[in-house]
């Protein structure tokens, strides 16, 4: 079997020294039926090695449980990689960050009392010695000296911009290597004295994490490890979006240059990203500096590939930088599709119109419209399940991302209601009418009303759990007290909404609505497909909410921007009629769903 070790001053595979070219490729955010594509146009653009984190919060989203099915297939993935003639690497955490919600640390894990988040405290290691032990049990027979393709594995992640307890790390670098674990380990920090000291760990190769000022940061990096290979375990190449912030590029050639400069000082990488996909359904995080920040559905991150993994301007110049100290394959990806057939047919009710000036340039390309239908109202839960409660719950309490809340107010005069926080938005409703809107990143958690007699209903919204620093693992939804005036409101009904089963609610909802009513609505369109080309789903007509094909959510769209479209991959789709779903909070300019060929992410200046 080969044999991958650290040397004085190279990583060695089979005694010869081997500069790892890697790029990121998290399985959870492609659709599986794209991980061959994805990874073969890695191996084009010249590099040798995948790498992934791992998802605590996907793979075990109740206690007990860990999924492997589906996007969450790991054991597919890595074979995958290997049929490919490439290499891997596994970064499990269990933190870690990636812009996910919660940074892939289990809400249900946070919710244990007394429980020390990071840290050597006895319930937290249980639980992460189990989480090991079940991604190890996948990962160990796939490591090089088993044939296998992965070269490293990754103890925690950029601990030291959180803590500095080295028997916590010493004690996971443990748990991980009896899970039976024989590749070298690794620990990523951002290059600085202080975070090197504090994530690193003595025995354990210690790797950085920036994308810039290659030279001063190799610097840093080996006077905290005089011997073994230098490596950037995260080159950024680009960044993350959030709501109502602008759409992050950086320059193709100015990433390029930097790149050129780690593999010239003879320097292992791993490009962050090399193609970062989609935060599908709920998976994206915040963070909270200050300001709460929600990240976007798209994860595009300006990489190499885009979200719909089309080469761009950044793989081929990158494909350049890598071909001056390594070979490259002399095959390359075919351009991105300059436009994709629309579907092959389409409903009665179906217009063409003209592209709207609002989408990219790009977006000139065919479309098509679908009418929105059978609206049913939310606010009364249709198809779930109201319960009492004295005092208001959190959404943790309820297991719940979405719900309503209401209680009867029996005052007289206006007055103003406020929360101790929102985390993040709260719609607000008196009889039936809307008031006003709340939200966690305006510092907002007063609003007047009107009068205080009356059906109170309060519409409160996760819209993602902060994925860095120290605010991982707070409550969501309204933090009490929630005070009338002077008075704490008491006595609630509350219902989760059940946003797995919406798609389904017109099969359980009862007689369909005929009419829009205020509140949060759920529409439902079909339409044709012949399910052989990628869609985006146009968002700019919309408020705010949630969008689901044939039963799968797409995730999250706000008028807000930066991005307009939600990306629709052709796996998803059937040849024949398809089934759409949308949960609107607030209210669409136009009953219209309409499919594109191209995304738009977004201005990339406000």
């Amino acid at each position: 079997m080969p044999d991958f070790t650290i040397g004085p001053s190279d990583f060695l595979l089979d005694g010869r020294p081997f500069q790892i070219i890697s790029g990121a490729l998290h399985y959870f955010r492609v659709h599986p039926d794209y991980w061959a594509d994805r990874i073969e146009k890695a191996r084009q653009m010249g590099l040798n090695t995948i790498e992934t984190y791992v998802p605590w919060n996907l793979h075990s989203p109740r206690p007990g449980e860990f999924d492997t099915t589906g996007i969450l297939d790991l054991g597919r993935f890595l074979r995958e990689v290997a049929a490919a003639g490439m290499y891997a690497i596994v970064r499990p955490g269990p933190y870690i960050c990636a812009e996910l919600d919660n940074g892939g640390l289990p809400p249900w894990l946070l919710r244990t009392a007394g429980l020390g988040v990071r840290r050597l405290e006895p319930q937290f290691m249980t639980a992460v010695t189990r989480y090991l032990q079940d991604v190890l049990e996948i990962v160990g027979p796939l490591q090089i000296d088993q044939g296998g393709p992965v070269l490293l594995v990754q103890v925690e992640n950029e601990y030291g911009a959180f803590g500095d307890d080295q028997t916590y790390l010493k004690a996971l670098a443990e748990v991980i290597r009896t899970a039976g674990t024989t590749v070298p380990l690794v620990t990523v920090d951002q290059p600085t004295d202080e975070m090197l000291t504090a994530g690193g760990l003595d025995g354990v190769l210690r790797t950085g994490s920036f994308g810039s000022r290659v030279e001063a940061r190799l610097e840093t990096l080996r006077k905290h490890q005089p011997t073994g290979p230098l490596m950037c375990m995260e080159f950024w190449d680009g960044w993350f979006d959030y709501w109502g912030g602008r759409h992050h590029t950086t320059s193709a050639a100015d990433a390029a240059s930097e790149l050129d400069a780690l593999l010239a000082a003879g320097a292992s990488v791993n490009i962050y990203m090399f193609h970062g996909g989609t935060n599908f359904g709920l998976t994206s995080g915040a963070n909270d500096k200050g300001v709460y920040r929600a990240t976007v559905t798209s994860y595009d991150y300006d990489a190499p590939l885009d979200e719909a993994g089309n080469p761009t301007a950044k793989y081929f110049a990158f494909r350049e930088a890598i071909s001056r100290h390594a070979p490259t394959p002399s095959s390359v990806p075919p351009p991105a599709p300059s436009s994709a057939a629309a579907p092959s047919s389409v409903p009665s009710s179906v217009s063409s119109p003209a592209p709207s000036s609002s989408l990219s340039p790009a977006a000139a390309a065919p479309e098509f419209n679908v009418a929105l239908a059978d609206p049913i109202g939310l606010l009364a839960c249709p198809g779930g399940s109201w319960s009492e409660h004295h005092d208001v719950p959190t959404l943790d309490e309820l297991d719940a991302r979405l719900a309503i809340f209401r209680t009867e107010l029996r005052h007289g005069g206006p007055a103003a209601l406020t929360f101790g926080e929102v985390r993040d938005r709260v719609q607000v409703f008196l009889d039936g009418a809307p008031v006003g809107v709340l939200e966690r990143e305006r510092h907002e958690r007063t609003i007047m009303l009107p009068h205080t007699r009356g059906r109170l209903e309060l519409v409160v919204e996760d819209m993602g759990r902060v994925n860095y620093g120290a605010r991982i693992g707070e409550p969501k939804g309204l933090i009490a007290p929630l005070l009338l005036g002077t008075t704490e409101l008491s006595d609630w009904s509350v219902c989760p909404i059940d946003l797995d089963h919406l798609p389904r609610l017109w099969h359980s909802a009862g007689p369909t609505p005929t009419t829009i009513g205020t509140g949060p609505t759920a529409w439902r369109a079909t339409f044709e497909a012949d399910a052989q080309s990628d869609l985006f789903l146009r968002t700019d007509a919309w408020g705010k909410g949630f969008a689901w094909i044939n039963g799968f959510c797409l995730g999250r769209y706000w008028r807000r921007g930066p991005q307009h479209t939600l990306y629709v991959p052709a796996p998803l789709l059937v040849a024949g009629t398809n089934n759409l779903a949308i949960l609107e909070l607030e209210t669409p300019d136009s009953p219209t769903a309409t499919f594109t060929t191209h995304p738009w992410l977004g201005h990339t200046d406000l």
